[in-house]
C-alpha cells in the first residue's frame, strides 16, 4: 500500500463518529477547553497514529488526552505523559527534539510510529470495553499497513495490552494461549505464517500516576525502548 495507505487511514479515523459517548465528550472538551488553553483551536477529533510509514518500532497506548491529543491533533502531544515518552525517545535517539507541544514544532521520530487503541479521548481516561472493540478495526488496519517493516511494539499498560493482543492477531501474527500476561518488562515474539515475528514488551503506562509515584522512572521506560528498537533493528544516535 505504500505511505499514502497510511495518509488515507489517517484521514479516515480524524472523521470517525461510532461512538456517540466519545463523540459527544471530545467535542466538548473542545468547546468548553481548559482555561490555560483558552486561546487553543482545539482538535476535538479522533487522533490518528503518528510517526513514518515505514516504522520498525511501534508504541501502543491507551486513548489521547482530552486536554493533550485531543487538543493539538497529535498522539502524546501537549500533557505530561507525552513529555515523558517524548523525553525518553529522545534520550535514545528516537526522536528529534525532547519536547511535542504542538502538531507543527518539527518534531520528528527515527523508525517509531505511536499510535493507541482507542483513537477518541475519553471520560477519565477509562474507554469502555465496547469502545475499545468499535475502534479496534483502525488498529488491525494500521498493523497491517506496518507489516511490511514493524519488527517490535511496546505497549504502554494493562489496557493496551488487553487491547493490542487481539488486534495483532487479526493483523495475521499468532497469540499463544493462554494469551501472555501483562507486566512491565513482559516480552513475547509472535510468529507469522507469512512473514517476520514480531516482538511485543510490556511497559508501565506513562501517565501522571506512575511517573509521579515512581512506579515507572525514566531509566526503567528507557531500558523498555532500547531492548525494543535492538529487537526491531533500530540503531538509536544515543543510547
Amino acid at each position: 500500500m505504500g505511505p499514502e495507505g497510511l495518509t488515507r487511514l489517517d484521514r479516515r479515523i480524524a472523521g470517525c463518529r461510532a461512538c456517540p459517548r466519545l463523540v459527544a465528550w471530545r467535542e466538548e472538551v473542545a468547546r468548553t477547553k481548559r482555561a490555560a488553553f483558552a486561546d487553543w483551536t482545539y482538535w476535538g477529533r479522533p487522533v490518528p497514529g503518528f510517526g513514518p510509514p515505514d516504522a520498525r518500532l511501534l508504541i501502543i497506548g491507551l486513548a489521547p488526552a482530552a486536554h493533550g491529543g485531543n487538543r493539538t491533533g497529535r498522539m502524546f502531544t501537549g500533557d505530561r505523559s507525552g513529555d515523558v515518552l517524548y523525553q525518553a525517545l529522545y534520550d535514545v535517539g528516537l526522536a528529534s527534539r525532547p519536547t511535542s507541544e504542538h502538531a507543527d514544532d518539527g518534531l520528528e521520530l527515527y523508525g517509531v510510529r505511536v499510535t493507541a487503541p482507542v483513537h477518541c479521548a475519553p471520560p477519565a481516561n477509562k474507554p469502555t470495553p465496547g469502545e475499545r472493540d468499535a475502534c479496534r478495526p483502525w488498529l488491525v488496519q494500521e498493523l497491517r499497513l506496518l507489516r511490511p517493516t514493524v519488527r517490535a511494539a511496546v505497549v504502554l499498560g494493562a489496557f493496551g495490552w488487553q487491547a493490542a493482543l487481539p488486534a495483532f492477531a487479526e493483523a495475521g501474527w499468532t497469540v499463544p494461549r493462554p494469551r501472555p500476561v501483562f507486566g512491565h518488562g513482559a516480552n513475547v515474539e509472535l510468529e507469522a505464517a507469512d512473514g517476520p515475528p514480531l516482538g511485543v514488551f510490556g511497559c508501565f503506562h506513562v501517565s501522571q500516576r506512575n511517573t509521579f509515584t515512581g512506579k515507572l522512572t525514566p531509566e526503567m521506560l528507557r531500558d523498555v525502548l532500547r531492548t525494543a528498537a535492538a529487537a526491531a533493528g533500530l540503531r538509536p544516535a544515543r543510547s
